[in-house]
């Protein structure tokens, strides 16, 4: 995602980012910039990023059925 700096040095970190990071109003972040030039942005706290709603479900599936029996249930008797 490609922002563009004011004239005051400000840029909007993107919505997207900051739902990734948890940054809200507020927030403080810290950047850090490598040898190789890249610089990375980081939130600073101790409230943990939000998970996607991909990670809140992984791992739940709890049905007690076996992988063969869940597939069998899929293919209905074919």
């Amino acid at each position: 995602m490609m922002v563009t700096v004011t004239s005051k040095g400000q840029v909007t970190i993107p919505k997207p980012v900051r739902d990734r990071l948890g940054i809200h109003p507020g927030s403080k972040v810290d950047f850090e910039v490598a040898e190789d030039g890249r610089a990375f942005l980081r939130r600073v706290g101790k409230r943990a990023a939000k998970p996607s709603r991909f990670e809140q479900l992984r791992g739940t599936a709890t049905s007690g059925l076996t992988t063969d029996q869940i597939m069998a249930l899929t293919r209905d008797g074919v």
